[in-house]
Formats: C-alpha cells, structure tokens, sequence
C-alpha cells in the first residue's frame, strides 16, 4: 500500500514569446500576479492543498534564479517538512540525455518510484486557477479511465492558438484532441485542455519507459497529450476561476479581473488557501493629499499621488500630483511629481521622472522593462 495518495510533477517549459519581454530574466511561472502572489504560487498551493507532499519542478535552464529566490526552501507551502520534498530539474538535461542515446526519463521514474504515490498529477505553467485536486483524483478513481484530463469551456479570446481542444462525448470520454489553430469552428465556447492531467503512477512509470525506447517527447505535456490518443481518457469539467496566461493582454486582464470583487474571491478567498512567500514589511502609507480608487497595494508603499484601478506590489512610491490608471505597478517601482502612467505595466525598479507620460490602452498596454529609468514620454496602445 502506497503511503501518499499523489505526488505532483509541475512543467514549467513552455515560455510564449507574446509575453516579453516581462519574461526576458524570469520564466512565465514567477510572473507577478495581483500585488503579492507569483504563477507559480497557484500550482503548489493546489497541490498542498490535495495533501500533495512531493513535487517535481521542471524549468528552462537559465531562467531559475527567480524561481529560487521565491521558493527557498518551500516553507510557505509546507515543503520544508520532514515528510516532504520538492525538486527543480532542467528540461535541457532531458535534452541532451535524448540526443546521446540515453534513458532520458530516468529521474522523472526515479522520482516517481520514490514518491512512493499511488496517482500522480501533471500541471502546466499558464492555467491561473484554485482548483480541488483531490474532486478531480475522486472522479478519476470512480471512472475505468487510464487518464483524465480537466478542461473549462472557454472564448476563443483566451485561448493560445497552441492549446489543445478537447472533443469530449455525453459520458465525459475523450474522442480526440486538436490544436487551437487548426480549429475552423464559430462556436462561442471551446473545451480547452487546462494541461492538468491524473493517472496512476505505475501506468505513468511503464508509459515512459516505453516511451523513451520508443523516442517519444520529451515535454511530459506532450507526451502525455499524445498518449490520450491511445489509451481511454476522462474529462473533468473545471468551472471556477481560469485565466489563461499567454500574452501580455491575456496577463493584463488576469491581473485587472482581481480589481473585481466577486472574481476576486472566486480565486482567492475559494473554499482553499493560495499560499505564497511572505515579507514582514510595514502598511502602505497614504498621505492626506493622495486619492485612491479601486485599487490594491501590497505593503511597504508610499502614496501621495492619485491612483484609480490598477494593482502595486511592494514598496511602490507615487509623488504628489502623479496619476496613474489602468495599470500594472510592479515592485520598487518610483513614480514621480506630475507624472502621468495609465494603461501600463511597470517592470520592477522602473523609475519614472517627474512630468514624464506613460500612455497606452486597455487592448494594448505598454510595458516598461526592469530597472528601465524613464526619461522621455512613452505612447502606445494604438
């Protein structure tokens, strides 16, 4: 009898080139979300939140110094116990393993042998949800399926044109699977593949042995979408909170859906925690001459300016008569007296200098890049 019930494998790999350059120095997993969370907070959250005590990371070489500057030791996700482990491993090591001939595979059965879990559960980097994994493992357990998969009817609009579609019957069975882009149809709504998928790990483990004699992909994601083509496959129907995170449009809606109370809570304050690394700094501070409205902030802020829908994360300064609108502020940012920002995303430790305009628009957003120093006025979102 096994004595974790699931263990989790998160695949970081796949980077859309619509997002830079906010993922020029950082994977898509440690973007910044609504003040204080990053990406990645979601996934591990959901997976602790299923009493997931092992989980397996795959990055992008290059790219993990944010992903361990956030995650540390994994204390704020009850990591660090005794009886729990978490593991970062390099998708190019898979790579080269393959063009050498070796078993590339080997670590990823490595650690689902020691993992010693009954289920595992696969999760990609670009669905922003609070979803209960232990009501999808319930439905899988209940059904005589190899795999099951979840997925969400969602608008074409928030769809990549990479994602996978799901053809799913009356008795919630997979007939097949198509890429967005080869999807001719006017339907209003699509089953779009969240690239969640459960199915045990005994099978998974003889699945990739197979595979990597055979030279199946190396991306888990693909691999296993390919592997619902052979083998009988459920469908699980999410219907909570989903944004899809693959441009910098669909990550600007994300962040300005939280301005709206009842989506808010539908994602964060939902029947379970989202968890993410905590700093111990003081309250933002608004002085009596500041003008706020719908608005959030995260600690450590000072506001003297005017700020009207749009989200700061840490330590933000806005000076006096500055106004900003519509946009995204990331942390350490310094805006000063008389500058004007609206529909922008601020990289963190952007300085704008007092009188300077920062103007885009809500379809198109104008992203300042990190540590950038504004000089000059910027315009956009034409």
């Amino acid at each position: 009898m096994r004595a974790n019930k699931m263990c989790a494998i998160l695949g970081n790999v796949y980077e859309c080139p619509e997002l830079l350059p906010l993922t020029e120095k950082r994977p898509l997993a440690t973007l910044p979300f609504d003040c204080k969370y990053r990406l990645i907070d979601f996934d591990l959250s959901n997976a602790i939140n299923a009493n997931i005590k092992s989980v397996y990371m795959i990055f992008n070489q290059g790219t993990t110094k944010s992903v361990f500057d956030h995650i540390g030791g994994g204390r704020e996700w009850h990591l660090d116990s005794v009886d729990s482990r978490h593991f970062i491993h390099f998708y190019q090591d898979f790579l080269k393993k393959k063009t050498e001939g070796r078993p590339y595979f080997e670590s990823i059965i490595d650690y689902l042998n020691k993992s010693k879990s009954e289920y595992t559960v696969f999760m990609g980097n670009r669905m922003l949800c609070n979803i209960d994994l232990e009501a999808v493992l319930k439905s899988h357990q209940q059904s005589d399926s190899t795999i099951t998969v979840v997925y969400k009817k969602m608008p074409k609009e928030q769809i990549y044109r990479q994602d996978e579609i799901l053809e799913v019957d009356e008795q919630g069975i997979v007939q097949g699977h198509h890429n967005f882009l080869e999807d001719k149809s006017e339907d209003a709504l699509f089953n779009l593949g969240m690239k969640i998928f459960i199915c045990s790990t005994e099978w998974l483990i003889n699945a990739l042995q197979e595979g990597q004699n055979l030279g199946s992909p190396v991306a888990l994601l693909d691999f296993l979408n390919l592997a619902m083509g052979k083998v009988k496959t459920s469908a699980y129907e999410y219907t909570g909170f989903l944004r899809n995170i693959f441009d910098i449009k669909s990550y600007y809606d994300a962040n300005m859906a939280m301005l709206d109370p009842q989506k808010f809570s539908a994602l964060l304050y939902a029947k379970q925690k989202i968890y993410t690394k905590l700093k111990n700094e003081v309250a933002t501070y608004y002085s009596p001459i500041s003008e706020v409205k719908n608005s959030q902030f995260a600690t450590g802020c000072l506001v003297d300016g005017k700020a009207s829908d749009s989200l700061f994360s840490r330590s933000v300064v806005i000076e006096k008569e500055a106004v900003v609108e519509g946009s995204i502020i990331m942390a350490n940012c310094r805006i000063g007296e008389q500058a004007v920002i609206k529909y922008a995303i601020l990289d963190k430790n952007v300085v704008v200098e007092p009188g300077i305009k920062i103007i885009g628009s809500a379809d198109r957003p104008i992203v300042i890049k990190k540590n950038m120093h504004v000089l000059n006025d910027v315009y956009g979102g034409e």
